[in-house]
């Protein structure tokens, strides 16, 4: 599967995360212009978008951005999607000016313990029917 340029960002997260699911809610709702997709990685685009960029289908610990076929994960993708959303989460984009390997460690440091703080579903969350068509599934 090919993203091809000036189409719309693909963001691909855990579907079956609490905290994943609730930060794709938070972007839906300050994403008015509905400039991003979504995909969960666990689903059959979500699963193709990994393989296609090089990354492992088994990854479902990171927040991967694809945009303009180059792929974004962990910190660095989700600074990249606050420059875009509505109100003043683009000035969260300083925080790049922390070394990426900080950055890194203190979201791995979450996506470790995400389940055991904001727990888990058996399946992958289902978007409300106005948001349904921002989705890839």
């Amino acid at each position: 599967m090919t993203h091809t340029p000036g189409a719309s960002p693909i963001i691909l997260f855990d579907g079956v995360c609490h905290l994943c699911s609730s930060s794709v809610q938070f972007i839906l709702k300050r994403d008015r212009r509905g400039i991003f997709r979504f995909a969960s990685l666990q689903s059959e685009v979500g699963q193709s978008l990994l393989r296609h960029s090089g990354l492992p289908a088994d990854q479902l610990d990171s927040f991967v951005l694809v945009e303009n076929n180059k792929v974004y994960t962990r910190s660095a993708g989700a600074l990249r999607v606050c420059r875009k959303l509505d109100g003043a989460w683009p000035l969260l984009s300083f925080f790049r000016i922390i070394p990426r390997p900080l950055r890194d460690a203190v979201y791995n440091w979450i996506a470790r313990r995400r389940y055991r703080w904001f727990g888990k579903n058996d399946s992958c969350w289902l978007p409300s029917p106005e948001w349904k068509s921002r989705f890839l599934e």
